[in-house]
């Protein structure tokens, strides 16, 4: 088959539900073809002040917002290498916030964990005691946590850590876009999402707000690095301007976008986001029964934009993903610890229930398969 056969063989949109990299629009990346500008000129600026506009309404906040083209792990990093000397907290429930406690350790960091079981969220009661019994600097929290679609209350653990001192450092991944958050109401210290998931962009931006009194410590942070040193970055912000090389393709692709998001609304874009894990929650518990599955996170404390769904003995994640792939669509995985007895819906980015429901029937007949289930023909 030749480049372009292969091209043409790609199938149309609303197939594809892996909870990172999300779907993408075609006329979202045919704006990746647009021409280069010269990034120090007053086209890119333009350019810029539109982003900053847009995802200031994403992130419900004033304050300038930080573009860095690089993933979302830079931007961790950053928010550690930018925090005040001292100890990190660490709250731990899945792959990806131990991925931040394994960055705040690389960077040298004197690190606590407190873990949790997969599925779960940090108890207040419980982080209130380590906050209490020992001085912390910053406090590390995944506000979705993709591998196990677990949804923590931000706004609450950071009026937490702040009684106590500390800043608090949310990695809202698969939550930004798709998951109410508001920056500024909530009294946030620094939050950071990637384009991939929510935004429904291609990998390769990384986007954070910072407060003005997280940017003041960092101002006098040491060892805050170079290419990620966010005081840099607000600085070249406030000019509409990036202290770097932007990936120029990637910020075409974000303008086109807002646009979009802009017409939907924020709080629409959050309501469709809300609808879609309200089905896929029910679709799961329709089907405990006849296909032994059920939904890893707890009620009330579930992802908008991520279901872990949990599988019987004898279905594996890597079975249903293949079972679901022969049909033409995409799921993920399980990850980390739970790769074998999970499987994930992303249902997140520019996918509606229409496009959900598709997926679910092709699910549902995956998951019969592999049980031996067939349904009634009528």
């Amino acid at each position: 088959m030749t480049r372009d056969a292969t091209r043409d063989a790609t199938p149309s949109f609303g197939t594809f539900f892996l909870p990172g990299p999300t779907e993408v629009r075609p006329e979202i990346l045919a704006a990746m073809t647009r021409p280069m500008i010269p990034h120090r000129g007053a086209d890119f600026e333009r350019l810029f002040a539109r982003l900053q506009d847009g995802m200031r309404s994403v992130f419900k906040t004033t304050r300038p917002v930080l573009v860095s083209s690089s993933s979302a792990t830079g931007l961790m990093e950053a928010a550690v290498r930018c925090a005040p000397p001292g100890a990190v907290l660490s709250l731990v429930n899945g792959a990806f916030s131990e991925r931040f406690a394994n960055i705040a350790r690389a960077c040298g960091r004197d690190t606590e964990v407190l873990e949790v079981p997969l599925g779960a969220v940090p108890p207040l009661d419980d982080v209130a005691a380590r906050l209490r019994a020992r001085r912390f600097v910053a406090v590390t929290v995944v506000h979705s946590e993709t591998s196990t679609g677990a949804l923590t209350d931000v706004r609450a653990l950071t009026t937490l850590a702040r009684e106590h001192g500390a800043l608090c450092l949310v990695d809202s991944v698969t939550g930004v876009g798709g998951t109410p958050l508001h920056f500024d109401q909530w009294e946030l210290d620094f939050v950071l999402t990637g384009s991939q998931k929510a935004l429904a962009l291609p990998p390769g931006l990384a986007l954070g707000v910072a407060s003005e009194a997280y940017m003041k410590t960092a101002r006098e942070a040491p060892g805050r690095g170079l290419y990620f040193d966010l005081v840099e970055f607000e600085s070249f912000a406030l000019r509409n301007q990036t202290p770097n090389t932007p990936a120029l393709p990637l910020l075409y692709a974000l303008d086109a976008q807002l646009e979009r998001v802009a017409q939907e609304t924020i709080e629409g874009r959050w309501a469709r986001h809300a609808a879609m894990a309200a089905r896929t929650h029910e679709w799961a518990a329709e089907r405990e029964d006849t296909h032994g599955i059920g939904v890893l996170a707890r009620p009330g404390t579930r992802s908008h934009t991520v279901t872990a769904i949990t599988l019987p003995d004898g279905v594996s994640g890597g079975q249903v993903v293949r079972a679901a792939a022969a049909r033409g669509f995409t799921v993920g995985g399980g990850y980390g610890a739970l790769r074998e007895r999970t499987f994930r819906i992303g249902h997140m980015g520019d996918h509606t229930l229409g496009t959900l429901e598709r997926c679910l029937a092709v699910c549902d007949a995956a998951l019969g398969e592999l049980r031996g289930w067939s349904p009634d023909p009528a």
